[in-house]
């Protein structure tokens, strides 16, 4: 028996503005990667400009992840009291305009400008990405199949083309302060564009349902009450450690997987890019495999597969002997596949209730979210003692954790009925 999300009626499936509302919030998860990428593919050369020392470098990107997550607990208040697309198009402006001011900082050699500009980026990220996984939520809903995967694979897609151009612009010796404002600046014009095909959201008292939160013409001390209150569901806690879970492995990989290739393996720099290209190809096509899957055997059944892929993926790449590349590059998939859908789902569970989805996901959304500010300078202290393989390791705590508590995201429904 499945336990997939919600159905809609059978007119909501096939209604063109909930299919237009669908490839919105699709084009709008590309862009968010794009920007994301776009910062992240010219770090070497933000390094170069202000003469930074990698510790320094690190704390600079931590003042950013920092921006996020002080965002995040209020991000379900402001998508309620503005609706998905005027925040996201409002946050989607604040992250272009805090990436611009960054590349200006850089080109001015002045590392507060750079602070600044991360800042403001970083709060920008962190509540366009609750907004949008929010509207997704609800487009999942109406669609009644699971779509979520799909959208964060169209970040992947984002980072990727990302990649490919600030390679292009870095060959081409582009400053950081043309390359960055002008990518920027079309990504947003993308987000006006794409916002408008958003489902609407009404107000009073229908409003609840449509953005996943309380009623707008509540007191503010009760919307804040709500908003905050989420805090204390076992729930939405429980939820919370499975995308910390994902985001952790996913997370990890991200910031040490080539490092590792390199300096476990004893390979050179091309080859650790490559490995981690293979590990986000591996990702996004398990994010567009998984809509299917989740449809046909539910989250419990899936996340556990994937907890288990990412598991048996970590112990492989960290245990297997230098001279068994090979078997290394297969865990490297496993454990893709493995982080691709721990997120994603949990964004999906946290909004099963409409009435309270927009403080859930906002919970749910701050807990993965410290991951990625936690984790990487804790595996970087581990490294210095066991190496960057060993030191991977740890994340199959955190994995386990996941899996013991997987069962907390299934679809409400399915929960009542037990």
């Amino acid at each position: 028996m499945t336990a997939a999300p919600a159905r809609a009626s059978e007119r909501s499936t096939t209604d063109p503005a909930v299919r237009a509302a669908s490839r919105a919030v699709f084009a709008v998860f590309v862009l968010n990667g794009f920007n994301f990428s776009s910062w992240a593919a010219r770090l070497p050369a933000v390094r170069d400009g202000l003469g930074l020392t990698p510790s320094r470098i690190g704390v600079l990107l931590l003042i950013g992840s920092i921006g996020s997550l002080l965002a995040l607990p209020l991000s379900g208040l402001l998508v309620t009291r503005l609706g998905a697309p005027r925040t996201v198009l409002g946050f989607a402006i604040l992250n272009a305009s805090g990436l611009t001011l960054a590349s200006i900082g850089v080109a001015a050699g002045q590392v507060a400008v750079v602070g600044i500009g991360l800042v403001m980026y970083g709060v920008g990220t962190g509540v366009w990405d609750a907004a949008m996984n929010l509207e997704g939520a609800l487009v999942e809903q109406r669609l009644g199949r699971t779509v979520m995967p799909r959208y964060h694979a169209g970040f992947s897609v984002g980072t990727a083309a990302a990649a490919g151009v600030a390679a292009i612009a870095a060959w081409l010796q582009v400053p950081v302060v043309v390359h960055l404002p002008v990518v920027v600046v079309l990504s947003t014009l993308g987000v006006v564009l794409a916002v408008r095909q958003f489902l609407p959201t009404p107000t009073g008292h229908g409003a609840s349902a449509q953005v996943g939160g309380p009623n707008l013409h509540a007191p503010s001390e009760g919307r804040l009450r709500r908003a905050f209150g989420a805090w204390l569901e076992g729930r939405t806690l429980l939820i919370g450690l499975v995308v910390l879970a994902a985001a952790l492995t996913e997370g990890s990989a991200n910031d040490w997987v080539a490092l590792a290739v390199v300096d476990g393996f004893g390979k050179d720099n091309a080859v650790g890019a490559l490995t981690f290209g293979l590990f986000v190809t591996a990702m996004t096509a398990m994010r567009f495999l998984g809509t299917a899957l989740l449809d046909r055997y539910g989250r419990v059944v899936i996340l556990r597969l994937c907890s288990g892929l990412a598991l048996a993926g970590l112990l492989l790449f960290a245990l297997v002997s230098e001279d068994m590349m090979w078997l290394a590059l297969v865990g490297v998939v496993l454990w893709g596949m493995g982080a691709a859908l721990g997120f994603p789902v949990g964004m999906s569970a946290a909004s099963d209730d409409p009435l309270r989805a927009a403080a859930r996901v906002s919970v749910v959304s701050t807990i993965g979210y410290s991951a990625f500010l936690a984790g990487p300078p804790l595996l970087g202290m581990l490294a210095q003692h066991v190496g960057y393989r060993h030191a991977l390791l740890a994340i199959a705590i955190p994995v386990v954790i996941g899996l013991g508590v997987i069962r907390a995201a299934a679809p409400v429904r399915a929960n009542l009925a037990q």
